[in-house]
């Protein structure tokens, strides 16, 4: 029996999809085991996980990114967290990726800049939940700190994101396999 092309676009997307989400979980996962305390505050990572997230966003699209940045808080949660490290990390991812969208669609930032205000987004994201959870200004205090790793953090996934995009399997210039996701199959 012959498939067809749209079948097999089909397989080759949900393949790359499933590879897309097994590595933002593994990467997620390593950096629950990377210790970052800055000033004795804690909450602050490095956003390894984002790097997927940011590639899915710009390689495939909005829809794939959300996709797999909530599969993988769902698949680190139900692992390692609890029904309250799902909600901080699908806040901060959800409000992560619509203000990297709004960035990229402008058109007025590098993914560098996109990526930033992506680590940053997704911080204060947390933020809000933790406010509306725990109630309380006191938890305010974070927010220079979270703003700052968030800059920092952000730049270092956007940066590894670009050269990722640029050498790796998917690439801005339509050539290698982010065609699958394109149509140009």
């Amino acid at each position: 029996m012959m498939r067809s092309r749209a079948d097999k676009n089909a397989s080759v997307k949900v393949a790359y999809i499933a590879v897309l989400t097994a590595l933002s979980a593994v990467t997620g996962y390593v950096e629950l085991l990377i210790p970052v305390n800055i000033f004795g505050i804690p909450g602050v990572k490095l956003g390894l996980a984002n790097i997927v997230s940011l590639i899915a966003l710009y390689t495939m699209g909005p829809v794939y990114a959300f996709g797999i940045m909530t599969a993988r808080v769902i698949l680190l949660g139900l692992m390692f967290g609890n029904v309250y490290s799902v909600l901080f990390s699908f806040a901060g991812g959800t409000l992560s990726i619509i203000v990297m969208l709004i960035l990229k669609n402008s058109g007025g930032f590098t993914i560098y800049g996109v990526s930033a205000a992506g680590g940053v987004s997704h911080n204060m994201g947390q933020l809000i939940i933790a406010f509306i959870t725990l109630g309380g200004l006191k938890l305010y205090y974070y927010a220079p700190v979270l703003i700052i790793a968030g800059e920092i953090c952000g730049l270092f996934v956007g940066a590894l994101s670009s050269v990722i995009i640029d050498r790796g399997i998917f690439n801005k210039e339509g050539k290698g396999n982010d065609r699958i996701f394109k149509g140009d199959c």
